[in-house]
């Protein structure tokens, strides 16, 4: 089963363009990184820079509508992820209680849907998906 880590970090939705970590935090969570690289269940992660540097494409009346960030009505964003591949949901609430995070970070737990979770008539329909899966590195 694979699980994303999602961290959301409070007052990111407002940070700069140019906030950075501080040093000690990036240590911290390096710490964790090669944690779950040394049990075998990363699969990938990512930091994302805030909100402030990107976009959202919204669809009024099927038409694509760009707004730039920050995002007046944010309450949560998305500050990073990890994807991790466990044997239960149980465990992946495990590795994401033992994250150094701090007061202002919530880590949310979600489990990946897998093909094999979709009724047959949903995976004829998405048999492309796999083959893009195949073609770009399935996670």
């Amino acid at each position: 089963m694979r699980f994303m880590l999602l961290m959301i970090p409070k007052g990111y939705e407002s940070a700069t363009p140019d906030t950075t970590p501080p040093v000690d935090r990036v240590e911290a969570m390096m710490k964790f990184n090669t944690e779950l690289e040394r049990a075998g269940v990363l699969v990938g992660l990512d930091g994302l820079h805030p909100p402030s540097s990107g976009a959202r494409v919204s669809f009024k009346a099927g038409k694509p509508v760009v707004t730039d960030g920050p995002f007046a009505e944010a309450k949560e964003v998305l500050g990073g992820y990890w994807m991790i591949r466990v044997a239960s949901r149980a465990e992946a609430i495990d590795w994401a209680k033992r994250c150094p995070g701090s007061d202002n970070e919530v880590i949310e737990v979600r489990q990946v849907q897998e093909m094999e979770d979709f009724p047959e008539d949903v995976q004829r329909a998405a048999k492309p998906f796999e083959e893009l899966q195949r073609k770009h590195g399935k996670a």
